[in-house]
């Protein structure tokens, strides 16, 4: 896992540009020590791994049986058959008495029914509605056919000058019978920026190249398409009705091998505001995600979570990582993102989102004291005929405050926009030259262009090689 400083250089105003890998690792702000990381797979190291160690139970040696008398069991057992046929018969004959002689009962294959001929009403064994719940087993076989594994090939220069591959696994599932499936964007971050191709894997074996969609960053969602017809598409519940303490299931691809796995616990808690981090930008996201006990692990990110009926409540985003801990995992509600879906199906893109039109890093207090300048968000780019370019914004001012909301870092930026929709008018205070000024912003909508996929997000344009060419991930979040 490699991780980066953010922070502006001091020579030339440019953030560094160490060799990435696409693993993400998740921390909650202001927080030491504790870190939340997505479950997309991303090997370790080139070194070839040690063969995996399996417990096996250590055989118990047989135990002796010891001699028994004769005689005595035989002796005992033909006395409890005598008692057994007098106890038989003389039960029979006193439930004949009491029972009505039109009375029958019968077993329908599900539930006892007694019914009376003189009487309309029939009397039911079992309270729970049929089909109301699925066993496990049920709930596997239906995600199976709903869940996929996802796979991008990277091609990156490491620290020896070389170019080098490496497979980026994740999970997703599908949502409607003609190919569209929706996993988590940090799955599919570096094919979106770098143009790579993505693969799709079924439960049967069969592959296809994907096409992406649309994504939607800040909520960590994509939607890619296959070229399929006949799928299962999953049937989305309300998350709006989750409850600690109710059953769910995570199916996925841990570790980017286990293909199909499938994990249960239940809800350990739900509204959890999760602050996580790219490892490759320092980009903090705060999402709203429920925590759930079972096993999540790399290759789950983008998974389905599912209730107790089979309805697809949740996606893995992420797990609580540290020496000791466990069965801390987070799936995004499914009602926070239906609508984002929808509109990535619809249009290829979220319609009114917010955009500054500004690309911005972070100057944090070691920074600012040492340059005698102020924590904030560092415009270092701003987009020509933008809002932002309209309302004065300049290269080399610090965004301190939006709506007198203080702002630290891009990452509390990006947090504070998701806030405003476009066209609302927003009072951004900003230092330039030693003082501050106050700017109004009518915010632009963030609309993609045709080359958004081949374009990273400092703005500069990838060379399109689909192959995967040697290209620089993006360093700095664009507004």
């Amino acid at each position: 896992m490699y991780e980066q400083n953010n922070n502006i250089d001091g020579e030339n105003g440019n953030p560094p540009s160490d060799v990435q890998n696409s693993e993400y690792s998740f921390s909650r702000e202001n927080i030491p020590h504790r870190s939340y990381m997505d479950a997309n797979f991303v090997p370790k190291s080139e070194e070839q791994a040690a063969p995996k160690s399996y417990y096996t139970p250590p055989e118990k040696p047989p135990k002796k049986v010891k001699e028994k008398k004769k005689g005595g069991m035989g002796k005992f057992i033909a006395a409890c058959l005598i008692c057994a046929i007098l106890g038989g018969v003389g039960g029979g004959a006193i439930v004949a008495t009491q029972l009505p002689d039109s009375a029958t009962t019968n077993y329908n294959g599900s539930k006892l029914n007694i019914s009376d001929s003189d009487s309309s009403e029939t009397q039911t064994a079992s309270p729970v509605a049929a089909g109301s719940t699925m066993t496990g087993s049920q709930i596997y076989s239906l995600g199976c056919a709903q869940a996929v594994g996802i796979s991008t090939e990277i091609t990156y220069t490491n620290y020896f000058g070389m170019q080098s591959k490496s497979a980026v696994s994740g999970s997703g599932f599908i949502v409607t019978s003609d190919g569209y499936i929706v996993t988590n964007y940090h799955v599919i971050a570096d094919a979106y920026t770098q143009n790579y191709a993505v693969s799709v894997m079924l439960y049967n074996g069969d592959k296809f190249d994907a096409k992406i969609v649309g994504v939607e960053e800040s909520s960590d969602i994509a939607v890619l398409k296959i070229d399929a017809t006949g799928l299962s598409a999953a049937t989305l519940g309300d998350s709006d009705n989750l409850q600690v303490g109710e059953t769910v299931y995570a199916i996925g691809n841990p570790l980017g091998e286990l293909s199909f796995t499938m994990t249960s616990g239940m809800v350990s808690a739900l509204d959890r505001d999760i602050t996580t981090q790219d490892s490759t930008t320092g980009q903090t996201t705060t999402n709203n995600m429920f925590q759930i006990d079972a096993a999540v692990n790399e290759g789950n990110s983008g998974g389905p979570v599912y209730n107790e009926k089979g309805e697809v409540v949740g996606i893995v985003t992420a797990k609580y990582s540290d020496t000791g801990v466990e069965g801390l995992g987070f799936a995004i509600p499914i009602n926070d993102v239906t609508d984002i879906v929808d509109q990535l199906i619809t249009n290829g893109y979220v319609s009114g989102k917010a955009n500054f039109g500004i690309t911005v890093t972070t100057v944090d207090s070691t920074v600012a004291q040492y340059y005698n300048m102020v924590e904030g968000a560092y415009v270092y780019s701003v987009e020509q005929g933008s809002c932002s370019d309209k309302a004065g914004l300049k290269v080399g001012d610090i965004i301190t405050a939006i709506n007198d909301v203080t702002v630290k870092s891009s990452s509390e930026l990006t947090n504070e926009k998701k806030n405003y929709k476009a066209g609302d008018v927003v009072k951004l205070k900003v230092y330039r030259q030693g003082e501050y000024i106050d700017l109004t912003v009518t915010l632009d909508e963030d609309v993609p262009t045709s080359s958004t996929q081949n374009t990273t997000e400092n703005g500069t344009t990838d060379s399109g090689n689909s192959n995967g060419g040697n290209s620089t991930l993006p360093t700095m979040p664009k507004f």
